[in-house]
């Protein structure tokens, strides 16, 4: 009976060690990543009406960022992805689901699509995803700058709708897509649609990529609007890499019959140059022109102008998590910022510290 009772305690113990070894060796049902971000801002005019970008709004004040979690599932040829956001980013990021955000921390969904594999270079997906526009992204442990651009806050954040992405040869890709007005998640309102196209080159013998983007459609206002984007990386080495983003905006009222030029536009040109000393620590420095001479962004209520703003951030990396110390100088042809008690000022200067973390 001992004997038995040993050989069946022995034959459980295989069983269960080779059920072991299956159950780890199985891709799991769900793949579970995220990040947060805090920061710290001082602004030395003295007031937090001086940022005209995304995300950080405030003033000689500790502040949380983002908390994202995103969940992806691949099923055969489909595959499911969803990404939630909490805090006062993700609130700005689906500011027309949050319009009258005072710094909430609210919940927003950043991205959910159903995606399936029609053919071996060809896939469909259907949902809501982060726009194929520009070069920086709302995740901020996926920018080296921590403070946006101004084309990046100016320009789309998402578009909801439906993709097909193409994979023409090695080099080569496209996307085409059907979406609601940008940044609208639902827009049953309106019948109005976007078109969203790209095209991507990547090169297999230097480190050389390259993105032509587009986006028209008329808004819910009826303004027609039509975007050219263009975006290159390139690394000459692993010590220094380049990037690049170039966007114009054209704006036209549909509405008026006149036989009259009502068109107006934005543009903006930005260089980023990123040095790293060594794995754990590296800088990177931004160049942005930001031209408003029709007063449709950044410079609504004046006659219009232009602003070129400087960045030099550090990125000290221990794993994943990452600090950022930097020093930002904003310079307007137009006095759009102001001083702590009222004067108004044509340059901005802030200097933050960050620290973004992803798993």
């Amino acid at each position: 009976m001992k004997k038995l009772f040993l050989a069946a305690f022995a034959a459980s113990q295989i069983s269960f060690a080779y059920s072991q070894t299956v159950d780890t060796t199985k891709a799991p049902l769900v793949n579970i990543s995220g990040s947060a971000d805090v920061y710290y801002k001082y602004n030395f005019n003295g007031n937090s009406t001086d940022n005209k970008t995304s995300f950080t709004n405030s003033q000689n004040s500790f502040e949380l960022g983002m908390f994202s979690l995103k969940a992806e599932h691949t099923f055969q040829k489909g595959s499911i992805v969803a990404d939630l956001g909490f805090g006062r980013r993700a609130a700005e990021f689906s500011y027309n689901e949050h319009p009258d955000d005072k710094g909430s921390m609210e919940m927003a969904i950043k991205q959910l699509y159903l995606s399936y594999q029609v053919l071996d270079k060809l896939k469909i997906s259907m949902g809501s995803f982060a726009t194929h526009v520009g070069y920086e992204l709302v995740d901020a442990y996926q920018n080296r700058n921590y403070s946006m651009s101004y084309m990046f806050s100016n320009g789309p954040f998402f578009n909801t709708g439906v993709k097909a992405d193409i994979t023409i040869n090695d080099h080569l890709s496209a996307m085409i897509g059907v979406f609601n007005p940008t940044d609208f998640k639902s827009a049953s309102w309106s019948n109005s649609k976007y078109i969203g196209a790209q095209v991507g080159y990547s090169a297999n013998t230097t480190p050389l990529k390259l993105y032509l983007n587009y986006l028209e459609g008329r808004d819910t206002a009826g303004i027609q609007n039509h975007q050219l984007d263009f975006v290159a990386l390139y690394n000459v080495s692993d010590v220094i890499g380049f990037g690049y983003n170039g966007t114009i905006s054209t704006y036209k009222n549909t509405r008026e019959k006149e036989e009259i030029d009502n068109t107006a536009k934005w543009w903006g040109s930005a260089i980023y140059m990123n040095i790293d000393f060594n794995k754990r620590l590296g800088v990177t420095l931004r160049g942005e022109y930001f031209d408003d001479a029709d007063g449709l962004k950044t410079f609504a209520g004046t006659s219009g102008g232009h602003v070129m703003a400087g960045t030099v951030s550090m990125n000290y990396k221990v794993g994943n998590l990452t600090i950022i110390p930097e020093f930002r100088l904003d310079k307007a042809s137009v006095d759009i910022f102001n001083k702590h008690d009222g004067a108004p000022a044509s340059t901005s200067p802030n200097v933050l510290v960050a620290a973004t973390y992803h798993f």
